[in-house]
């Protein structure tokens, strides 16, 4: 419960979290800093997620048949915990014994042609004959298509809304055949409508699950290559499929393999790109993250968030209303990706800028 109120809680995204829990030990305890935190950063009356806002989530939860999974948990998956903004909760509907098994994503075009959802069904197909859960948006096309395919063998569907709104409703019947036979993700709120900024959070889950991201098809300014760049930066493999230079649908793919991204022709390709990559081992039962060794202390508290504040002024300083590409603002900042992209989705989700097309960054 402590742990739900503390995610839900204004200001606090995936990067706070860890870090607050990582200062003082526990959820519980870092939810009575959290308004003296928030004094010394210079926001006033702060007030966490109330406990009963965390109650009727947790009801709305059981009311759709969905399980809460935290970080640390015997049943969260492995792969996913590994990243540094892995999502301290997620809920779940359907077998999560599909997240200990070694996962590929398979993403791509919404409006994918007859061979690009011939090829996503081989794959997937393929991949699971191999051993492989598939792991996707559930979107349509590609990611429709890979979903269906795999459900013999095993597929996961993150959602970029709560758990139990499907998006796009076109999707409502293979949305409950995953529920039956593989298992849906989410880590918003049951019952939340999936906004834009909502997908980038769930393409980072969706790499984060996966030894491998394989991009069936894709245009030059994507959400799949969202997926492709982040799953790059959390050291995952990418590949994909080419397509012929005239498909503006397979430009996206081309520039992959261009700049590196191993050629598919078929699931055996990417079986044997991942043959050189240590299989994961079976996720061992964890503990819930250990509390820190010496408890922050009020002026540590002020230095993280008022870091964070300088930090959020440097990316708004840099952004206006024409897009910038967001590798190029990581750039211009000279900071790590991974310090980056969180403060990021944060500013997203405060509506104080929006993500376009390809990565592109705008200052609302």
């Amino acid at each position: 419960m402590s742990w739900l109120r503390l995610i839900r809680s204004h200001r606090v995204g995936v990067a706070t979290f860890h870090r607050l829990l990582g200062e003082h030990g526990t959820a519980r305890t870092a939810l009575e800093a959290l308004p003296g935190v928030a004094r010394a950063a210079g926001v006033a009356r702060y007030d966490p997620c109330p406990e009963s806002a965390a109650i009727s989530e947790m009801r709305a939860g059981q009311a759709c048949g969905a399980r809460l999974l935290c970080l640390g948990d015997p049943d969260y998956p492995a792969s996913l915990a590994e990243i540094p903004d892995a999502p301290p909760v997620l809920w779940a509907i359907g077998d999560t014994t599909i997240l200990a098994r070694p996962t590929v994503a398979i993403v791509g075009a919404r409006g994918a042609s007859a061979l690009g959802t011939r090829m996503a069904r081989r794959l997937a197909e393929g991949l699971g004959a191999g051993g492989f859960v598939v792991a996707s948006g559930l979107a349509r096309g590609i990611d429709a298509v890979a979903h269906a395919a795999a459900l013999a063998t095993g597929t996961v569907a993150v959602m970029a809304g709560g758990v139990d709104h499907v998006y796009p409703a076109e999707n409502a019947a293979l949305a409950r055949d995953i529920a039956a036979r593989g298992v849906r993700l989410s880590e918003q709120p049951p019952g939340l409508e999936p906004m834009a900024r909502h997908f980038p959070q769930r393409n980072r889950i969706i790499a984060g699950l996966a030894r491998a991201v394989v991009v069936v098809e894709a245009a030059a300014q994507s959400g799949s290559l969202i997926t492709a760049r982040i799953a790059l930066d959390q050291g995952r493999e990418v590949l994909a499929v080419p397509g012929h230079p005239f498909d503006g649908r397979a430009a996206g793919c081309n520039m992959l393999i261009r700049d590196g991204a191993t050629l598919v022709r078929g699931a055996e390709d990417v079986i044997a790109a991942l043959a050189g990559t240590p299989a994961r081992p079976e996720a061992a039962p964890a503990e819930t993250p250990p509390p820190a060794a010496v408890a922050a202390s009020p002026a540590e508290d002020r230095r993280g968030w008022r870091d964070q504040a300088a930090l959020h002024r440097q990316i708004l300083d840099r952004l206006g209303p024409s897009p910038v590409a967001e590798d190029q603002l990581i750039r211009d900042l000279a900071l790590p990706a991974a310090r980056v992209t969180p403060e990021l989705v944060m500013l997203e989700m405060e509506g104080q800028i929006q993500r376009a097309p390809g990565g592109l960054l705008s200052r609302v």
